[in-house]
């Protein structure tokens, strides 16, 4: 029997049952070398253009050069997709580097901002406002690890190594200013947990501390001596004879804590993956890092054309996060419609994820916060009124331009300013993302520590050029020419109307 024809003979049947034509359910004819018509859909024309140029296949099959075409495009936009993705854990290990590189190496030993952050370190949009103190624990070295914070202390924030949060303490923390025992402890940790602490458990053996001390009538001493008086982080194996803390001024020095963003770049996360456990990051992200050959417990050798090939892909995924940083395509990194201050958290979680995750996680604005910052904490995104931070980011003039070195510029900070304890502007260089290098100590401006003029209606300007306008200088930040230069509005103890928006920072202009 001939079940095709009867199918056949039964369609036309049932379609002149109903009414209609029978060429309404008449057959194409058979795509050629087929017995049927093959949707279009699924076939693979002998030639195709693309944008890496036309694909040549015989019947569908690649030919040699089409297939060592796609290999290199698969191994860069691999290597594009690594760099965006790891910039987390790549900025975290500069940032320890950083501080080795300085000798402190151990978890007792604290880099300690006493006369506060100048411009001389490479440190992704750091502050010149508070006193800082950075350190890291290594947990696989020390076991869990005890941080004993004094009362009073301001933001303070625990990462992992992959900037992922682990803690806050101080006035964001679970002990609220009031001081406390905190223990960290280790990946897969199985042992007792001693009681008297605020507990934590780290995905990474590595972990950053870095604590923010305010300023008291302008002035570092307070936060300062809290620090060094009350600051302790030892092993909790050593919790009856904790060794000596050790404080070093990382005032003006030079130093570097930004990852590379060339081919350096991978040497920098290939030390991470063999320092942390597997389960430190999923495997499809390991996937892909293994993809171009890193994985732990194998060397990085690649030949000169795979590093031809990731050179490229770090170019391109540089590209994309400066392009995401600098020209966002999300309408949503925009504090105000229709204006250009820009936010830190995109999506206003420090996780970035999308409708508390049943969009995923938005890893553009995952790559869009560490390509221009540290430190990851609820505190900086959360609405926590009279604690935390805010920050607004601005890189144009009202007439959409970027902000040129050369010219002078005037910003309005209307009066009331909305924060508890201050807020201050800091200016940046777009290429380092570090403060601007001028011939100030400080390129910023601050409402505790800085002397400012005010107006009439208690509204304050900043001006931004190469040379202070004159009567001006006491609210002047210096630029420098033909060099590209940001800012960021940063508030702490952030107050209703910056939530509500009823305050509203102005636009940069040009003074003419």
């Amino acid at each position: 029997m001939n079940t095709k024809l009867n199918l056949k003979s039964a369609a036309v049947s049932i379609a002149l049952l109903l009414g209609l034509s029978s060429q309404v359910v008449a057959e194409e004819p058979p795509t050629p070398g087929y017995n049927n018509k093959i949707p279009n859909s699924i076939m693979t024309p002998n030639k195709v253009k693309t944008s890496i140029g036309t694909l040549e296949f015989h019947d569908g099959a690649p030919t040699v050069e089409t297939s060592r075409k796609i290999y290199d495009n698969l191994n860069t936009f691999r290597a594009t997709e690594t760099f965006l993705n790891a910039i987390p854990m790549a900025s975290v290990e500069a940032l320890r580097i950083g501080h080795e590189n300085l000798g402190i190496t151990q978890s007792n030993q604290v880099l300690l901002f006493d006369k506060l952050m100048d411009s001389n370190p490479l440190f992704l949009t750091g502050n010149t406002d508070t006193v800082y103190a950075s350190a890291f624990l290594d947990l696989e070295r020390d076991g869990p690890t005890v941080v004993e914070v004094p009362a009073g202390m301001g933001p303070t924030t625990v990462n992992d190594a992959f900037f992922r949060f682990v803690t806050d303490m101080g006035i964001v923390g679970p002990d609220k200013g009031k001081g406390g025992k905190y223990l960290i402890l280790p990946p897969g940790y199985k042992g007792e947990v001693p009681e008297g602490y605020f507990v934590s458990r780290s995905t990474s053996y590595t972990n950053w501390f870095i604590a923010r001390g305010f300023l008291k009538d302008g002035k570092t001493d307070s936060a300062v001596q809290a620090f060094k008086q009350h600051l302790k982080i030892y092993p909790l194996a050593k919790k009856k004879q904790p060794p000596k803390m050790e404080f070093q001024s990382g005032s003006g020095v030079e130093f570097n804590t930004v990852h590379a963003n060339d081919f350096h770049f991978f040497k920098e996360i290939q030390p991470v993956l063999e320092k942390e456990p597997v389960s430190f990051i999923d495997p499809e992200l390991r996937g892909l890092m293994a993809s171009i050959g890193i994985q732990k417990g194998k060397p990085f050798a690649p030949d000169a054309h795979m590093k031809t090939l990731l050179s490229d892909g770090v170019a391109i995924g540089n590209a994309t996060a400066r392009s995401l940083m600098f020209q966002p395509h999300d309408d949503t990194a925009y504090v105000y419609p229709g204006r250009l201050w820009k936010t830190a958290f995109i999506g206003g979680d420090y996780r970035w994820l999308i409708d508390d995750g049943e969009g995923g996680r938005n890893l553009d604005a995952r790559t869009y916060f560490f390509y221009m910052a540290t430190v990851n904490t609820p505190a900086m995104a959360l609405k926590l009124i009279g604690k935390g931070s805010q920050y607004a980011m601005l890189d144009k003039s009202k007439d959409s331009a970027y902000l040129n070195g050369s010219n002078t510029y005037k910003l309005n900070i209307p009066a009331n300013v909305p924060a508890k304890n201050f807020w201050s502007v800091v200016a940046y260089d777009t290429q380092t993302r570090s403060e601007l290098q001028t011939g100030q100590k400080f390129p910023s401006r601050n409402n505790q520590r800085d002397d400012l003029t005010q107006n009439a209606d208690g509204s304050v300007d900043i001006y931004f050029g190469p040379e202070a306008p004159k009567g001006k200088e006491s609210n002047w930040i210096q630029t420098v020419p033909n060099k590209g230069w940001f800012i960021l509005l940063r508030l702490y103890g952030p107050l209703e109307p910056w939530f509500d928006k009823s305050w509203q920072p102005g636009d940069i202009v040009e003074v003419k």
